[in-house]
């Protein structure tokens, strides 16, 4: 079993940048694709990046595409979500997820708590 825990969410102004981080403890971390997801107030859970378990391909949400940056370290058993300019529609729990590469919520079999991301405007 791995067993991702999310960091690095916070208050950020609107055009500011975090970067999340992802450790994954457990079973082997690097035979897995690594997601993002996240969650704003009201609405149901989405995809935000993807990245195949050795890194070689990448997919990103269309909203996010051009500022979002996602990467891992599988020494580290860590994933990273860069994100930049951010905007006020930002603002959402993130998830980190382990599974299958893709961007259906069904292809993750493990899952992290969640890191609470808010842009202010």
């Amino acid at each position: 079993q791995v067993q991702p825990v999310e960091s690095g969410g916070g208050l950020v102004q609107a055009g500011g940048s975090l970067r999340l981080s992802c450790v994954a403890s457990g079973r082997t971390f690097s035979p897995y694709a690594m997601g993002w997801f996240r969650q704003a107030p009201g609405k149901e859970r989405e995809f935000v990046a993807v990245i195949s378990a050795y890194g070689e391909s990448r997919h990103y949400a269309d909203s996010v595409k051009g500022r979002f940056t996602i990467s891992r370290d599988n020494a580290k058993s860590t994933v990273y979500l860069q994100m930049n300019s951010l905007k006020p529609d930002d603002t959402a729990i993130y998830f980190c997820a382990a599974g299958d590469y893709g961007s259906s919520i069904s292809l993750y079999k493990y899952w992290g708590q969640g890191t609470q991301v808010t842009v202010s405007s």
